[in-house]
């Protein structure tokens, strides 16, 4: 199942060996000059989870390592060198944590969430860390296994996750018969992030979970949670999570995408009022993905609003505790860098 397919992302490479001076330049050539907070909201927050990074690589809990792979992400798609950075010893640590946590069945707990979000962030870490010395220094002789390897045991835990679900997503647990289209807009993610890492996912699996979030979406751009159309209450989030999988699922030809990506475009000024660290996440990507225009004004009232809700530590107040608060703001501007392969316009 492994595959010696090379990463994406040439431009992000060679922008990372640009001094931090030139890369708004280089940013200007595609598309829009970085806002003035976004290097110093980065550069705050990305030194907060340096600092609170458990001993074992995690942050918060071992069982919640959806958090985890994103604190990595965070590091990454800041153009962190994973390898000879100052922040490698960090990295790979995490890297570590998601590794040595998974179970004996691919599951990486505590909820599919985590799993989607963990299996995402080592699917940008494949290729970029050098497995040679991940391992170094490192006292943990159990559970051992290649990014390859783990997310090879992941995909095969998604997969058969699906196979046994009557609506071709995912919810909370890998044995769930039910979806819903949060839970599964995680996973599928993560399935993309392998597929475009050269890993081997079944094109049944992406299919049958894009056509769940297409059951789900309205003509009016409206995607319910779970039960078909009407379920779950309003939510620009789902919408938000809908328009990003269909446009990295190459699915920019359904009438769903152009409906979801109308319904958030259309409402840039919208307030979530619960999970909103969540809901800048999503938006961000979807906006980047399916209206560049609009992602670049959304994004400067972004980085503004951010820069004012940062603590003097560095860290964004979350509803899943600090790291995650700060991981979830850091991912919401990371595209103004487009270091990962998974940011690159699909």
């Amino acid at each position: 199942m492994t595959s010696s397919f090379p990463r994406t992302g040439c431009l992000a490479v060679l922008l990372a060996f640009l001094p931090l001076s030139l890369r708004a330049q280089s940013s200007i050539q595609l598309g829009g000059e970085i806002p003035s907070e976004v290097e110093t909201i980065y550069a705050r927050g990305l030194q907060y989870l340096a600092t609170s990074q458990s001993e074992d690589g995690s942050w918060r809990s071992r069982s919640e390592h959806g958090i985890t792979g994103l604190c990595l992400m965070a590091f990454l798609a800041g153009g962190e060198d994973p390898n000879f950075g100052r922040y490698r010893l960090q990295i790979k640590r995490a890297v570590r944590s998601i590794i040595t946590g998974q179970d004996a069945n691919g599951f990486i707990p505590n909820s599919m969430y985590h799993h989607g979000f963990a299996m995402l962030a080592l699917a940008e870490a494949y290729g970029a860390v050098d497995e040679e010395t991940l391992w170094e220094g490192s006292d943990s002789e159990e559970n051992r296994k290649s990014i390859a390897e783990t997310l090879e045991l992941a995909i095969q835990l998604a997969v058969e996750a699906q196979q046994k679900n009557r609506w071709g997503g995912w919810r909370y647990s890998p044995t769930s018969t039910d979806a819903d289209t949060s839970v599964t807009g995680s996973v599928l993610m993560g399935l993309l992030a392998c597929r475009n890492a050269g890993l081997a996912v079944p094109d049944e699996t992406i299919e049958n979970a894009l056509v769940y979030m297409q059951r789900n979406t309205a003509s009016s751009g409206f995607v319910a949670y779970s039960g078909g159309i009407g379920g779950g209450g309003e939510s620009m989030a789902r919408s938000a999570v809908a328009t990003l999988v269909y446009a990295v699922g190459q699915k920019r030809d359904w009438e769903e995408f152009e409906a979801s990506l109308g319904h958030i475009a259309e409402r840039l000024e919208h307030k979530e009022t619960s999970h909103i660290h969540y809901f800048y996440y999503y938006m961000a990507q979807a906006l980047f993905q399916g209206d560049p225009e609009s992602w670049d004004r959304w994004n400067r009232k972004m980085a503004s609003m951010l820069a004012d809700q940062q603590s003097d530590e560095g860290h964004f107040s979350g509803s899943y505790g600090e790291a995650y608060g700060t991981a979830m703001s850091l991912l919401t501007l990371a595209l103004n860098y487009r270091f990962l392969p998974i940011y690159e316009r699909f």
